[in-house]
């Protein structure tokens, strides 16, 4: 175990975006794969909206999650890869106040190893913005699960902790 390990946040609040043209909260896999997947791990979902590839629509949920007072972490899937309508960084990265390069790295590296350079086209990135944690994950159920599960869950706890250990006092 290592040093800073216990040093974790239970049931982290989270926000969860759905960014497509096509899904509805019925249709929406990969939706439904993170609220499950958090709720295992102990995570609470403070809420949750489908909003069209539309810079615009995407920041005002990204605002409203972020407007909430019990959410620390706000999860976008979706819009992050390279088709015309792919445009969740455009509309995400300019409110970030710092970036975690490293996440958009290991997830692209992880990817690679299973699915080859077409990894490569992904565009998922993580940041900080008042205080909160924002990861944009691809909208690919499999992409999904390899973020969640390599990744995003096993960070989640500890991230929150520090980010909240910043705020104190």
């Amino acid at each position: 175990m290592h040093a800073h390990e216990h040093l974790s946040v239970e049931g982290v609040g989270c926000f969860l975006v759905t960014v497509s043209d096509t899904r509805t909260p019925e249709t929406d896999e990969s939706g439904r794969l993170i609220a499950e997947a958090l709720r295992r791990a102990g995570h609470e979902v403070k809420g949750y909206a489908v909003v069209p590839d539309e810079p615009e629509r995407i920041r005002t949920a990204l605002e409203e999650a972020l407007g909430d007072p019990g959410v620390d972490a706000v999860i976008l899937n979706g819009g992050t890869g390279i088709s015309p309508r792919d445009v969740t960084p455009e509309a995400v990265l300019p409110l970030l106040e710092r970036e975690l390069p490293g996440f958009g790295e290991a997830f692209r590296r992880l990817s690679f190893e299973e699915i080859g350079p077409r990894a490569l086209l992904s565009r998922a990135f993580a940041g900080i913005t008042r205080g909160k944690l924002v990861f944009a994950l691809p909208g690919s159920p499999h992409g999904v699960s390899l973020a969640l599960e390599r990744l995003l869950l096993p960070l989640l706890g500890h991230a929150a902790y520090e980010l909240r250990r910043g705020h104190a006092g």
